[in-house]
């Protein structure tokens, strides 16, 4: 019976801040195991299309769950997106800018922002995001975002970010990797939520499902799947919601997780 595995990336595949910039031997090895036993793997991430590193696009994925299930890619085939409402991305940015705050628009293929917010280009670089398909010249008018990130770098900022996406209620939002960035995204996706569009367009039951994450955005995810795997590193609200609790990232804990979880049960 073929299973399919859902991968969040940061804290889970990779560690930017901790020095782990590649999926690591052992965790190749090990889902390069499920691809052999005929088992689907996807990445399942609050990164968009144009933040995914050179390592994840060249593993060998069989699809994509991108921008917290904004957006779905099968064997490189968008079989789902839904973009946030045009006229709320335009309040939102000129709020935005009205308070000095840098921002992303996080599309389908490309991200937008300007050229003079040196600051976020500064982070992307960090967390090994390549410039090539971020735009800085663009129109609101005629982009679709599916997430839209805001840099918070002192307590004023944050506190006027924090107000911006409690005052929407239909959107939510989570603290990205940078711990004063924040992201804001439609309440209708979820990395859960993809999940299941993946699975009916695959046509497996849940039953054969399985996730791996850390953050507050791999919650839903966690508890949608038969077994939710949350790794070592995960913070002790996340690990309520999973089946399982694996090693850390630092310890492969994605492979201890397959081997423990998917093929010895």
């Amino acid at each position: 019976m073929k299973k399919a595995i859902f991968f969040d990336i940061d804290g889970t595949l990779l560690d930017y801040f901790g020095g782990i910039v590649d999926i690591t031997p052992r965790v190749k090895e090990a889902i390069r195991s499920l691809q052999k036993e005929g088992h689907y793997v996807f990445i399942s991430t609050g990164r968009p299309y144009a933040f995914l590193n050179k390592s994840i696009l060249d593993f060998g994925f069989d699809g994509y769950i991108l921008a917290n299930g904004a957006h779905v890619i099968i064997n490189n085939e968008t079989i789902y997106s839904e973009h946030i409402d045009i006229e709320f991305i335009k309040n939102l940015v000129k709020e935005l800018e009205e308070l000095n705050i840098q921002y992303i628009l996080e599309g389908e293929y490309y991200s937008y922002m300007k050229k003079n917010f040196k600051e976020f280009y500064e982070f992307y670089d960090t967390v090994g995001v390549s410039k090539e398909l971020i735009k800085d010249e663009f129109s609101l008018d005629e982009i679709k975002t599916y997430k839209i990130e805001m840099m918070c770098p002192n307590d004023e900022v944050v506190n006027s970010c924090l107000e911006i996406v409690q005052r929407n209620e239909e959107y939510d939002y989570v603290n990205s990797i940078a711990l004063k960035s924040f992201e804001l995204y439609s309440k209708k996706n979820t990395k859960a939520t993809g999940i299941l569009k993946v699975l009916e367009h695959l046509n497996i039951d849940i039953e054969n499902s399985y996730a791996f994450g850390d953050g507050k955005n791999d919650i839903e995810m966690l508890s949608t799947v038969a077994c939710g795997i949350a790794m070592g590193n995960a913070e002790d609200e996340v690990k309520k919601y999973a089946s399982k609790i694996t090693d850390t990232v630092h310890n492969d804990g994605v492979a201890i997780g397959i081997e423990e979880f998917i093929f010895n049960i």
